[in-house]
C-alpha cells in the first residue's frame, strides 16, 4: 500500500450525524452535529462538539440540557438543512414540518419523528478551540416501539440510520457481524 503523509486534520469517519434539539417547547431549535459520541457506559454519557458562534450554543450552555435525536433516511433532508440554516433566522421545526414533543427528564424538546431520543444533562464543558465539547449524562432514552422485536430487543437495523463521511451522507448497510463474533466458540452439532 502506498500512502501520502498529510498534516493532522478532522478526518475521522464515518461519524453519526445527529439532530440535537435544545431550547424549549415554546421556542425549540435543532442543530445538526456530526461530532457526537459515547464516552462512558456506567454512568451512560455522551459528548457533542458545538462551535460557540452557533445559535444553539448558548441555548445548551445556559440550560445545561439537550436531546440527541438519531435521524433516519427519511430525515436526511432535515439533517442537511438544519446543518446549514441558523435558528437565529428560521424556525427549523416549522420549516422542516417536524414536531417538538416533551422530553421526560429535560426541559428541551425531543424530535418526535426520530425513532431514538437521548435526553441529556451537561455535567462539563471543555473549551477545545474551534468547538467546545459538551459532556453529558444520558438521563433517559425514548425508543420507538416499532424498533423492538417480540422479546423487546432493540433492532437498530430497522431504523435506517445515517452515517456521514467527508462531506457525504450514507445509509447504514448490511450487518457484517456482531460484537464478539470473532472469538465466539462454534457450537458443536447435536447428535
Amino acid at each position: 500500500m502506498s500512502k501520502q503523509i498529510w498534516k493532522g486534520g478532522a478526518l475521522l469517519a464515518p461519524v453519526p450525524p445527529v439532530l440535537v434539539s435544545c431550547g424549549s417547547l415554546e421556542s425549540p431549535n435543532l442543530i445538526t452535529v456530526a461530532w457526537a459520541g459515547t464516552v462512558c457506559t456506567h454512568p451512560p454519557r455522551l459528548s457533542i462538539s458545538v462551535r460557540k458562534s452557533r445559535y444553539s450554543y448558548p441555548l445548551i450552555r445556559e440550560s445545561g440540557e439537550f436531546v440527541v435525536n438519531l435521524p433516519t433516511q427519511k430525515l436526511l433532508r432535515a439533517v442537511d438543512w438544519c446543518g446549514v440554516k441558523s435558528g437565529r433566522d428560521v424556525d427549523k421545526f416549522k420549516e422542516m414540518h417536524l414536531t417538538a414533543a416533551p422530553a421526560s427528564t429535560v426541559g428541551c424538546p425531543i424530535l418526535e419523528e426520530s425513532p431514538l431520543n437521548l435526553e441529556c444533562k451537561v455535567f462539563q464543558v471543555l473549551e477545545l478551540g474551534s468547538h467546545d465539547l459538551f459532556l453529558a449524562d444520558i438521563t433517559a432514552i425514548q425508543v420507538d416501539e416499532s424498533l423492538l422485536d417480540a422479546q423487546g430487543k432493540l433492532c437498530l437495523d430497522k431504523a435506517g440510520l445515517l452515517a456521514y463521511a467527508h462531506g457525504s451522507y450514507f445509509s447504514l448497510g448490511s450487518q457484517l457481524g456482531t460484537f464478539g463474533y470473532s472469538v465466539r466458540k462454534k457450537k458443536k452439532p447435536r447428535r
